[in-house]
């Protein structure tokens, strides 16, 4: 992997953890909207990530690839809802109760998408880091020659 790839590395990072905070933040931002329905009540999204292979050799002397792989980065597959338990509440007097008193609420736990976030942060933190280094290195080994 050469010095250059590991800018494309960090950006896919960055990227992936960008979404994994905006979903957190969705999910936080709805965390307490009630419905009358379970159809129309928010449930929770979570982005479901995937490692970016290639081949570190390339081809081997025989022509072949060789079967060694190396990361290329992060890919965002898709966001998948959660499929956790709504939460239901008796509450006969709140506007959006059914005709049962009931209210439901997303099954979006709190303290999870808190928990989320930071790890999310701190994980995008650190692929500022990596950029951040590999762009020190790449101004050392320009400054070789002088």
């Amino acid at each position: 992997m050469g010095l250059s790839s590991v800018f494309d590395v960090a950006a896919s990072g960055m990227n992936a953890q960008s979404i994994r905070l905006n979903t957190t933040a969705s999910n936080l931002a709805n965390a307490q909207s009630a419905s009358s329905s379970v159809d129309e009540v928010y449930r929770g999204r979570h982005p479901v990530f995937a490692a970016l292979h290639k081949s570190a050799m390339g081809e081997n002397m025989n022509g072949f690839a060789d079967s060694r792989s190396a990361s290329q980065g992060v890919q965002v597959m898709g966001i998948v809802e959660s499929d956790a338990e709504l939460q239901r509440r008796y509450e006969p007097n709140h506007p959006e109760a059914d005709g049962e008193g009931y209210v439901f609420y997303p099954n979006v736990n709190v303290m999870e998408e808190m928990t989320n976030m930071i790890s999310a942060s701190r994980a995008f933190q650190v692929n500022v880091e990596t950029m951040n280094a590999a762009k020190s290195m790449m101004q050392r080994v320009l400054t070789l020659g002088q």
